[in-house]
């Protein structure tokens, strides 16, 4: 057990929620020091949209009568960040869009709701792209979230303010949203742990919808350990979401691994995807994963060359089958509810409704909603939508091959680590085509996991990402069970507010 001095920006979810069962701290204490660190985080990063203050307090208050009641709380007192386009009840939730600027929901996310029941308390609503819609954080009404290991750098998107607030310690865990890998490729620019499940392990109600298909909520972190914490408390069914699995609780059972013994991996068959590892990666990244790999070899595992073939086609299919249901989905923002309206009550609705979304949605938004319109209308949905979705198909035909082969494939997170602010603002493609590795998991419904590989030349992070079959999320959270206890948890100590 801890005692209360030490638990602070590195501390682990795990080991605020013993300390706190125990009595040896009080939620109310953490909860007012995660705060303290959410405020200076912010001034250096600009990772938050709001950093809720009294409700944080109240629910704090909350968790520790709880606990002097009786109940036993597995996440009690943890500080946790929640990505702005997650509603949480009586707390702004903007998605980082000026269409909801004001936006209080009634009711919290399913994830919220459970998290919150396990003892977790949220600190503060983490800044994103707009509705999701960015790889970069820079498409965010409220500003860009600046990267902690160099503020002239991006913190990746579009759950980059999530991945900030870990990765630079005001919170041990933090949710964000992935549909074409928005919590990955974060988690590498920013040197945490990024997971998403496999599609339907945590429930979406309460999530503002981007592509529904596409769209996981996940989780960022800096343990192994507090991911499978996190997923132990909000997996299941949910009646409010028709697209949820019955949970598998042996995927947060982590194996215990004996980091010293010859060959803790023995019998793991790891894939390298070669259309992922070549051509158009950056030789630091690529030198990331030859480390990582190897390592993985020494600790047993057995590492060959596995191919998807149609990797090349996942970003056109990608970005045509999510353009397609952004149009659909934020249609609901029409000035007419609860969305910014602009115009007079005599107004005609026609005219609302242009000037509400033309004033309220960022030009992202409105690029991506204006191209996925286009998709689907008469005359061009077979020709555009009709096509990717039998691409779709043929990529996950392409999992099904290799995972014929090996239990586990691996690839660069991103190909380049982060980049500089605005360097690719006016270059949408280039900055579209940073999705290549981590778009093709969401697009055959498959979980994915990011994990730290070292650093550049530059010194900045590097993340190198595990792909497993569906439902078989347990498998990458093995391996980067054996890579963080072979590197020690100081590969994995936060920045605190920066270097």
């Amino acid at each position: 057990m801890l005692p209360a001095m030490t638990i602070d920006a590195a501390s682990t979810a795990r080991e605020i929620a013993s300390a706190v069962s125990a009595g040896e701290a009080t939620a109310a204490d953490v909860v007012a020091a995660s705060l303290q660190r959410c405020e200076t985080v912010q001034e250096a990063t600009n990772a938050f949209v709001t950093i809720a203050h009294d409700a944080a307090r109240t629910a704090a208050a909350r968790v520790d009568a709880r606990l002097a009641a009786g109940e036993e709380l597995p996440l009690a007192g943890v500080p946790v960040a929640v990505k702005d386009n997650i509603c949480t009840a009586e707390i702004r939730s903007t998605a980082g869009s000026e269409m909801l600027g004001d936006f209080v929901p009634p009711y919290d996310a399913t994830v919220v709701a459970r998290l919150e029941a396990a003892g977790a308390v949220v600190v503060a609503k983490a800044n994103c792209d707009e509705f999701g819609m960015g790889g970069s954080n820079e498409n965010s009404a409220f500003g860009p979230v600046r990267n902690p290991w160099d503020a002239a750098r991006v913190s990746g998107g579009s759950s980059g303010g999530s991945a900030v607030a870990v990765a630079a310690g005001a919170v041990p865990v933090a949710l964000g949203t992935d549909t074409g890998g928005s919590v990955r490729q974060p988690a590498a620019f920013t040197g945490v742990l990024g997971f998403k499940p496999t599609y339907g392990t945590f429930s979406r109600y309460g999530v503002m919808a981007f592509a529904s298909s596409l769209d996981q909520v996940g989780v960022l972190a800096r343990s192994v350990d507090d991911v499978a914490a996190v997923g132990r408390a909000v997996a299941g069914l949910d009646p409010m979401d028709a697209t949820t699995v019955e949970g598998r609780p042996e995927t947060w059972a982590l194996p215990t691994l004996d980091p010293d013994g010859d060959a803790p991996l023995a019998g793991l068959r790891i894939g390298r995807v070669e259309e992922l590892s070549g051509d158009g990666v950056a030789a630091d990244v690529r030198a990331g994963l030859d480390r990582t790999l190897a390592t993985l070899e020494a600790m047993g595992a057995t590492i060959v060359d596995v191919h998807l073939p149609r990797a090349e086609y996942g970003v056109a299919t990608y970005y045509l089958v999510a353009m397609a249901e952004a149009s659909s989905n934020l249609a609901r923002y029409d000035g007419m509810i609860y969305s910014t309206r602009i115009g007079e009550d005599g107004d005609g609705q026609a005219d609302v409704m242009m000037r509400s979304r033309g004033a309220s949605f960022g030009p992202e938004v409105r690029r991506r909603v204006l191209m996925g319109t286009y998709a689907l209308s008469a005359g061009y949905y077979d020709a555009y939508y009709g096509r990717a979705l039998k691409a779709r198909r043929r990529i996950a035909e392409d999992f099904d091959a290799a995972f014929a082969e090996v239990d586990v494939v691996a690839s660069p997170t991103a190909p380049t680590t982060a980049y500089r602010l605005g360097a690719k603002v006016d270059d949408p493609l280039a900055m579209y085509l940073g999705d290549i590795a981590t778009c093709l998991a969401n697009l055959a419904g498959l979980g994915g996991l990011s994990v730290p590989a070292g650093r550049d030349a530059d010194g900045l992070p590097i993340g190198v990402q595990f792909v497993a079959p569906a439902g078989e999320d347990a498998r990458t959270l093995r391996v980067a069970a054996a890579l963080e206890q072979r590197a020690g948890r100081d590969a994995f100590a936060p920045l605190a507010g920066g270097r």
